[in-house]
């Protein structure tokens, strides 16, 4: 009786967080899809419009550059994906099968930098982007996040799970430290690569103070940006912003829908609980 009371009361407070997570996905959908009149005329508040429309996206889509600023985030947010997740499996593998001077210390310092918000750095960032002549273009926002010192932390404790026996059976064999990376540690890493994939195509995706600065013109914005440059051309217009706010989520949620069980997998090996 005690366990069916235990399984019922944790099933109500599960039911109730995940009511209380979606509410704001579920608002925005709804004023999303609600006709401008409906959102103006002052009554109540209803849970789902009385008439679906597509007039917000179309507004959206025909007074500002969209599917220019999507194409924008879609480039950075791949490229920042591959160099991120190369550098920090690269480093993950150094740290984790390589024995040098120094190695402790070096991780735990690179450990460090993670508790450093982009802010305290972005003075130094700006000088070195504008002195190399990078100020407005797409290197300037990707350089700076090709390495992170959380994803070297998932693959330094993904990979110190690899046996060392294979390693060491690779290296007898006459492979060097590159072979005996793609050949054996790549292949048992797919779950970590899955992880540290979608954390960078996350981060970069959502990304918003830096690029801000990095970016200086309209053509080259990414959807954060581009958000908030159309709060302040219709800063009442709730329609078109809660549409313009479907278009950048949708994507990066559904790519966590399609590989979810990869990403949980990930986590799991890399003792993170």
């Amino acid at each position: 009786m005690n366990a069916r009371r235990g399984i019922v009361w944790r099933t109500v407070v599960i039911a109730v967080v995940g009511l209380v997570t979606i509410s704001p996905l579920y608002w925005m959908l709804a004023v999303a899809f609600s006709t401008r009149a409906e959102l103006l005329g002052g009554g109540a508040l209803r849970l789902w419009p009385r008439e679906v429309t597509l007039e917000n996206f179309e507004r959206v889509f025909s007074s500002f550059p969209v599917a220019t600023w999507f194409s924008n985030s879609v480039a950075i947010s791949l490229v920042v994906m591959v160099l991120s997740v190369s550098t920090s499996l690269l480093a993950g593998y150094a740290f984790s099968h390589l024995r040098f001077r120094g190695s402790t210390a070096l991780f735990f310092v690179a450990l460090a930098t993670i508790v450093l918000p982009v802010q305290v750095i972005m003075v130094g960032l700006f000088r070195i982007i504008t002195e190399t002549n990078l100020y407005g273009t797409y290197w300037a926002v990707i350089l700076p996040t090709t390495a992170n010192a959380f994803g070297l932390f998932l693959a330094r404790q993904f990979l110190q799970g690899i046996p060392r026996e294979l390693i060491e059976a690779a290296r007898l064999d006459g492979a060097g430290h590159l072979t005996t990376f793609v050949r054996i540690v790549l292949p048992l890493a797919r779950p970590l690569i899955a992880v540290l994939a979608f954390m960078s195509l996350l981060s970069s995706w959502n990304d918003f103070a830096w690029p801000l600065i990095a970016l200086r013109e309209n053509r080259l914005f990414t959807l954060p940006i581009g958000l908030l440059y159309l709060q302040g051309q219709a800063n009442s217009d709730y329609g078109a912003t809660m549409a313009f706010a479907l278009v950048n989520i949708v994507p990066i949620a559904l790519v966590f829908l399609l590989f979810q069980r990869y990403f949980i997998a990930g986590f799991a090996r890399s003792g993170i609980r």
